[in-house]
């Protein structure tokens, strides 16, 4: 169940989630600790949609992509690659675990009444979570599941933390997302490139197959900038300035692996795994920065 879950994976939904809570909590309401442990299991549940879903409808490639470019980001966890557990189960385990998370979903909104949206947005993240992967719709067949993505991870996450605690919305934190989600983006970009072979093999019609290695490179360095600018206009708009120090270094980061990105690194399969691993660590420094500067500047 571990493997199946991918569970160091969860962190880059946990860290928004708390960025969003723990702001409510330092500029608009009090902590409510049972609506954010109830919030952050139903978030993990709705991932857990994604994960599993994935496992079962891209099962395809996944055999592909351990034999053409064998690569930690490759295959998904292999589960049901390795033939460890029969994809019904898992089509099962995707029913409870949605069950489980409209459960979460009624709770805040009748019990802890955390707001006329609180369903709402949790739908829109079932939405991505399910039909990423799913056929017919597999919206990541369809050139924009990246964009969603960036969506799901970038405002949709931040702003449930935020929204349970304060009922409402808020715009310097949907300001503050743009950097997040610019670099979600860029985590889903870069990890496709592993998958590649296998993809363009299925016919599977992301954002890399439909545009090839250069011009996505030179998206993933064009991300990076809007990522950059995003976080010093939040800067600007009232982001705490401890949040800026704590940036820079992942910002530097991000500057290296665009520019390795652009001198076409991503040919290389060792430095394409680490600058796999590198991009995960850029968008949760710069949730990290933003959280630090809210709780400490």
């Amino acid at each position: 169940m571990f493997l199946l879950s991918r569970v160091p994976f969860l962190a880059v939904l946990i860290a928004p989630y708390v960025l969003g809570a723990v702001f409510a909590g330092r500029y608009s309401a009090s902590l409510n600790w049972a609506v954010f442990w109830t919030g952050l299991a139903g978030a993990l549940l709705i991932q857990l949609i994604a994960h599993y879903s994935g496992e079962v409808y891209d099962l395809a490639e996944d055999r592909l992509s351990v034999t053409l470019e064998k690569n930690f980001f490759t295959g998904g966890s292999g589960v049901l690659v390795e033939n460890l557990v029969v994809p019904q189960k898992v089509k099962n385990l995707i029913r409870a675990v949605l069950f489980l998370a409209l459960i979460c979903g009624l709770v805040l909104q009748f019990y802890f009444k955390c707001g006329g949206w609180t369903l709402w947005l949790g739908f829109s993240g079932i939405a991505c979570a399910y039909f990423y992967s799913k056929p017919p719709v597999r919206l990541v067949h369809r050139g924009i599941g990246e964009i969603l993505i960036a969506f799901a991870f970038g405002w949709l996450s931040v702003n449930v933390g935020f929204y349970l605690q304060a009922g409402r919305f808020n715009a310097l934190l949907s300001l503050i997302c743009l950097p997040i989600a610019y670099s979600a983006a860029n985590l889903i970009l870069i990890n496709e490139y592993p998958d590649y072979p296998a993809d363009k093999q299925v016919l599977k019609r992301n954002i890399l197959v439909r545009s090839g290695k250069e011009k996505v490179a030179f998206l993933y360095a064009w991300l990076v900038v809007f990522e950059a600018v995003a976080f010093l206009l939040s800067l600007i708009k009232g982001l705490p300035l401890l949040s800026g120090i704590f940036y820079f270094p992942v910002l530097i980061i991000s500057a290296f692996l665009a520019y390795r990105m652009l001198a076409g690194d991503y040919g290389d399969r060792k430095k394409l795994q680490r600058m796999c691993a590198l991009t995960i660590l850029v968008n949760l420094g710069i949730t990290l920065s933003c959280i630090l500067g809210v709780l400490f500047g």
